[in-house]
């Protein structure tokens, strides 16, 4: 996948959809962000942008520690930008300053380049057990992604995640994001409990086991307590916490779909 052109995209989009909420707000403040409680489309923005700039740092000064300040229970990188406001003090709902924006647009126009010309194999520190560029190029594209999706779901325009990134964006969840938000946050032990999500634009079949320690993925055989079928975006938006079964394709035991976000807690 060509993560360079997939992030260029979404950046763009984010932004698109940000700058289309502050004209359409610009007496009554910019909206708040349903899919990222307590936040502004001012404090989603800000998020992303810090985020492109500490993932920037990592890369270009090859890193191999974490960068100062960084929040590893949170991943909340250090404040920068000084002088915009920080989603500690959200909801902030007054005029989106148009630096903002283009402070946002430099650093994913910046981050968009290096990831273009960067090795994936390039080493370099990441929060996850995958020290690599590769890393930082999959996952900051997942993560436009949906917050592109919640900038737009803000405004009521949400559009799916692209068919094959939303199927990236499912095997990560499992492979990395289950593991991580099981250690970031107090999460009770599993049980084995099984769950299948099945593509419903697609072909891709994902069976997870909750052991007491480990979220395995598609390993050992036997029944599934419970089938969630959806397109691969629906599955992703479900995975992230964004949206909720409903009108999506449910067998077995439904509750096993709410346990799931208690043993895997989101962020």
């Amino acid at each position: 996948m060509d993560y360079a052109a997939q992030f260029r995209r979404e950046t763009r989009a984010f932004e698109i959809a940000v700058r289309r909420a502050a004209e359409e707000s610009a007496s009554d403040g910019v909206p708040l962000v349903p899919s990222c409680p307590g936040w502004s489309v001012t404090d989603l923005m800000f998020h992303l942008g810090s985020v492109h700039r500490q993932t920037m740092r990592v890369i270009t000064e090859g890193l191999r520690e974490p960068p100062g300040g960084f929040d590893s229970a949170s991943r909340r990188p250090p404040a920068v930008g000084a002088g915009w406001p920080e989603p500690e003090r959200a909801p902030n709902r007054g005029p989106l300053p148009g630096a903002l924006v283009d402070w946002f647009t430099e650093g994913a126009t910046a981050l968009a380049e290096l990831f273009a010309v960067r090795d994936p194999a390039e080493p370099v520190w990441s929060w996850s057990r995958e020290q690599s560029v590769g890393f930082w190029q999959r996952t900051g594209t997942i993560e436009a992604a949906v917050h592109r999706w919640d900038a737009e779901h803000a405004i009521g325009v949400a559009r799916p995640v692209e068919r094959h990134l939303a199927a990236e964006a499912v095997t990560h969840t499992f492979e990395v994001m289950a593991p991580a938000r099981r250690a970031w946050r107090t999460a009770p032990a599993g049980q084995g409990e099984r769950l299948r999500f099945k593509q419903a634009d697609g072909f891709r079949i994902w069976v997870v086991q909750l052991d007491p320690e480990e979220v395995l993925l598609n390993q050992g055989s036997g029944c599934c307590e419970v089938e969630l079928t959806a397109t691969a975006s629906d599955l992703a938006l479900f995975l992230w916490h964004r949206i909720s079964t409903d009108g999506l394709g449910v067998r077995g035991d439904a509750s096993l779909l709410d346990r799931y976000f208690k043993l895997v807690p989101p962020l």
